[in-house]
């Protein structure tokens, strides 16, 4: 690991042992914050036990479909916008507002068109993730460097080559981030839409418990979705790394 990684660490584990000290010593209450010792235990007994297991699957699928579909529309409409400047001249404002819309005044009608299932929830989760992609795609579509194309030209290759060996490694940290991004956003759209209005997934479990005030139950899952959207995240960017590495060894 790096000094910067080692740093990184330390923050985290100072951070919490702090919200470890404060919650034993009293000075939160346990109605508002519990130990993250005893979020790590509850997440253990969620997990061992299997009593959830099925509304993990439902909410590990549906954000599975929402960032597919948006990666993939995501990256094809980033494509034809570059494509085409009037029409991301047109776009562009849209794109620049868009995160200001409350994408879940929706979600009603989305409900009266698809009804009470995960349809809704998927198309929330891609809602909230397609623009990242969109503008991502754009923007590393942009900062390809001229003289690589004009050497694609002289070397006469073609689409498929000048793709494979000059835009997708120049456009490969943009696509990254876009990806890393639609993770999130995914994640977001989907539990949110699952806490608002559902009979089952992570997000429903989550208001539940909160209703109940089942702090152990809402902690746990809080501390399993905080867990495995930065381990994805965490991974694609080692893997990013690797393939800069590779790069720039040439």
């Amino acid at each position: 690991m790096t000094r910067y990684g080692w740093i990184r660490l330390g923050i985290v584990v100072a951070f919490f042992g702090w919200l470890e000290a404060i919650a034993r010593l009293g000075y939160v209450k346990r109605q508002t914050l519990i130990p993250p010792s005893e979020m790590v235990t509850s997440l253990v007994d969620i997990l061992s036990t299997g009593r959830m297991n099925h509304d993990i699957q439902a909410t590990l699928l549906t954000v599975a479909a929402a960032l597919c579909s948006a990666v993939s529309v995501g990256f094809v409409a980033g494509v034809i916008l570059h494509r085409l400047p009037p029409l991301r001249r047109l776009m562009d404002p849209l794109f620049a507002a868009y995160y200001a819309v409350p994408h879940f005044v929706f979600y009603p009608i989305f409900i009266v068109l698809f009804g009470m299932t995960r349809v809704p929830l998927v198309i929330l989760g891609f809602l909230f993730a397609v623009v990242a992609m969109i503008i991502n795609t754009m923007n590393g579509l942009d900062r390809i460097p001229r003289v690589l194309i004009k050497v694609a030209r002289t070397n006469r290759l073609g689409p498929v080559q000048t793709a494979w060996y000059i835009v997708l490694p120049s456009t490969a940290p943009y696509l990254f981030t876009g990806i890393k991004l639609s993770v999130a956003y995914s994640f977001i759209g989907v539990i949110a839409g699952e806490f608002i209005l559902s009979g089952i997934g992570i997000g429903h479990q989550i208001a539940y418990a909160y209703d109940n005030f089942d702090n152990r139950t809402m902690y746990g899952l809080l501390l399993f979705i905080l867990g495995l959207v930065t381990t994805v995240n965490m991974s694609l960017w080692s893997y990013e790394q690797r393939l800069l590495r590779r790069r720039s060894r040439g």
